[in-house]
């Protein structure tokens, strides 16, 4: 009897501090992705602009990755032709900017999102009228089409493509409030948007209509004897996830300055594709972390300090780093992530 009482003793506190660990475990992964949002915040005051030039590309992809995500992980639509938006934006922005003067940030970016959008609804009336692989097929075809567009025709300059001489800047009256020039000041704003993006999703989604999504995901033909108007709900996730892959785009041709019919191709649509294999399908953070791990996977492999000649082999290595991580983590680095946090959510929204 004394011995029992004893164990009793000994378990009572194990017993009570359960849930204080339980509450301290699920509160290790967002202290960890506000540790990881603190750190990019500091990388123009403690990076070189090498460093600086990197980050924004990733936090450009990061977008574009969110944005196929809403499509491929919450409403379960595969699409090889999402580089067709991103693609448009960036020729919108160099078709509507002067030549050697800057263009008004407030007039090119919604343009270039809307076009982005009204062509994701043009395809989107089409293709959503198809299912499994034919809509895979049929998204890849309207991409392509788009791509010999530009690529066999004068009006985005043919195979040569754009050139963006002067980036587009905010201005109130006589006062720069913002130019796209400024290394420090375009991080911030890529930045900005990048977070902006990540926290509307999470609204939509957590919203009756994001719901409706997951719904649609899971078992389309219950929702659609339940009354949802199926077809309606889709295209309204396909439009979105256009306009914001054409801010991505349109990002994406302010950094680089220029935009040729390649990021157009299917190419571009697969390694976003592969960004969300990374990170984890049906995780927004997911979407991020895929979308730096593919980046900085590729700037690894294809080191040529680290790896000399065998560096120009570097999608050998990078193809076969990602089947080992679909095996090993069919939930990609979010998956692990929310396995060492130990989070109790039962199906993560976020």
């Amino acid at each position: 009897m004394q011995t029992s009482s004893k164990t009793t003793a000994t378990a009572m506190p194990l017993i009570l501090s359960a849930p204080r660990r339980g509450r301290l475990s699920a509160r290790a992964l967002p202290l960890l992705l506000a540790l990881g949002v603190l750190g990019l915040g500091l990388v123009p005051l403690i990076g070189s602009p090498f460093y600086l030039q990197l980050f924004s590309k990733i936090m450009i992809m990061a977008i574009f990755a969110l944005s196929l995500d809403l499509l491929v992980g919450y409403t379960g639509l595969v699409s090889l032709g999402h580089s067709a938006y991103f693609g448009l934006a960036g020729y919108a922005v160099a078709l509507l900017s002067p030549q050697y003067e800057a263009a008004s940030l407030l007039t090119t970016l919604p343009l270039a999102m809307l076009a982005s959008g009204l062509l994701a609804l043009v395809i989107g009336l089409l293709v959503l009228r198809t299912s499994g692989i034919y809509f895979i097929m049929v998204t890849l075809a309207f991409a392509q089409m788009l791509y010999f567009l530009f690529h066999d025709t004068k009006l985005g300059g043919g195979s040569d493509g754009l050139y963006l001489y002067v980036k587009p800047e905010l201005r109130l009256g006589a006062t720069q409030l913002l130019s796209l020039d400024d290394p420090a000041q375009f991080y911030y704003f890529i930045f900005g948007l990048m977070l902006a993006v990540y926290f509307i999703l999470r609204m939509v989604l957590r919203s009756p209509f994001g719901h409706a999504l997951l719904g649609i995901k899971a078992n389309e033909h219950r929702m659609r004897s339940l009354g949802f108007h199926v077809f309606w709900y889709k295209l309204g996730a396909f439009v979105l996830a256009g306009m914001l892959a054409g801010l991505s785009g349109y990002l994406a041709a302010c950094q680089f300055g220029f935009v040729s019919p390649e990021i157009l191709s299917w190419h571009h649509s697969g390694n976003v594709l592969m960004m969300l294999l990374l990170g984890g399908m049906g995780s927004l953070y997911g979407a991020v972390i895929g979308a730096f791990s593919f980046v900085l996977l590729q700037e690894f492999f294809s080191s040529e300090v680290l790896f000399g000649s065998w560096a120009r082999h570097w999608q050998l290595a990078m193809g076969t780093f990602i089947v080992l991580m679909v095996l090993l983590l069919p939930n990609g680095l979010a998956g692990l992530l929310r396995r060492f946090g130990r989070t109790a959510i039962g199906k993560e929204q976020q």
